[in-house]
């Protein structure tokens, strides 16, 4: 009993030292002249939002349905692939498509839709790829209602990282991916500094978050790093007649 009360004692003790300790410490806190924490320089560039799906003022326009004239094949020659109707068809067999710019850090907004006729299943339904600065895949792929392993589904970076949820909508509909990219940076003697690392949204639903890439995507290797500079967007002839539209970027 007495052992009891000891410890109700002791508790009731430690309770009155905390509570006055914390009101010392908020006691403490010093108030300032609220001017000193506003910040007036620099002033944040002024950008127009895009009205009806179009491209913010500040964006450079990769693709807006009537040429790919910011576009060039694999060997530095003119892409082979579909433009019809404002929409842009992978030519099976006939290579990657890439950007004439190179970028770095960027904001990326993509619309792509799968072939509505289904064929095949798990990575020959619907397959094509965005790569970033030519290296790290982001997967474009049919994964509605078709099994294939999770780290190469819609969503995901290439046998890196599963995308957080599936958010791929019906064959034949069309689909977004917005992107935050962040470049790795290297040491001046070619070492890694900071890996890449990129947020996606598909169809507005955040399925990568922040990840932190482990080298460029790879299919039957381990992904390491090497040094490199600024890179071209690339999408991915797989052989599937997916589509691509309204494709902006902005340089971050």
């Amino acid at each position: 009993m007495m052992n009891a009360f000891k410890m109700k004692i002791s508790s009731l003790l430690t309770l009155g030292a905390m509570i006055t300790f914390f009101a010392v410490q908020a006691q403490e806190r010093p108030k300032i002249e609220p001017k000193l924490t506003e910040v007036w320089s620099p002033v944040p560039a002024k950008v127009t939002p895009g009205e009806n799906n179009a491209a913010p003022s500040d964006a450079i326009v990769l693709f807006d349905g009537k040429d790919l004239n910011e576009w060039t094949s694999q060997d530095g020659g003119l892409p082979k692939w579909d433009v019809e109707n404002g929409v842009l068809t992978v030519k099976a067999r006939t290579g990657v498509i890439k950007t004439k710019e190179k970028f770095g850090d960027f904001q990326l907004h993509i619309e792509w839709r799968a072939p509505s006729e289904v064929k095949g299943e798990g990575q020959g339904r619907g397959n094509s790829g965005i790569f970033m600065m030519e290296r790290y895949e982001l997967q474009v792929l049919d994964s509605y209602e078709s099994v294939t392993y999770s780290n190469g589904q819609a969503g995901s970076m290439y046998k890196q990282s599963i995308p957080l949820v599936n958010a791929c909508k019906a064959p034949g509909e069309w689909q977004t991916y917005d992107v935050v990219f962040m470049a790795p940076v290297f040491t001046e003697n070619g070492s890694l500094k900071s890996p890449a690392k990129i947020t996606v949204l598909h169809n507005g639903i955040l399925v990568q978050n922040g990840f932190e890439l482990k080298g460029p995507t790879e299919y039957d290797q381990i992904p390491m790093y090497e040094p490199h500079g600024k890179g071209s967007l690339v999408l991915q002839d797989h052989g599937n007649p997916v589509s691509y539209r309204n494709i902006w970027i902005r340089e971050l």
